[in-house]
């Protein structure tokens, strides 16, 4: 996977998030290059935060769909026709 790949904007999937490879850091220091991990994280955050409002969009819509399906069973017969 290339940086450009991941932050291009596209929507992050679960296989970015697994398949991640992260450089490691210049001549005489250990680890991972500190600057490419949190941007890494900030990316996950921003798109966990969209799928949340996503999540809680759908859970209302999906709220008020049962709430008319209920309305509308509860009518009478005459009163369900177009």
């Amino acid at each position: 996977m290339t940086r450009s790949s991941l932050y291009d904007g596209g929507r992050l999937h679960p296989r970015h998030v697994r398949d991640r490879q992260f450089a490691t850091v210049g001549f005489g220091r250990r680890g991972l290059d500190p600057a490419e991990v949190r941007r890494f994280l900030h990316r996950v955050a921003l798109d966990l935060t969209v799928l949340h409002q996503d999540l809680a969009l759908l859970s209302a819509e999906n709220a008020r769909v049962k709430r008319a399906l209920r309305a509308w069973h509860g009518a009478g017969p005459e009163r369900r026709r177009p």
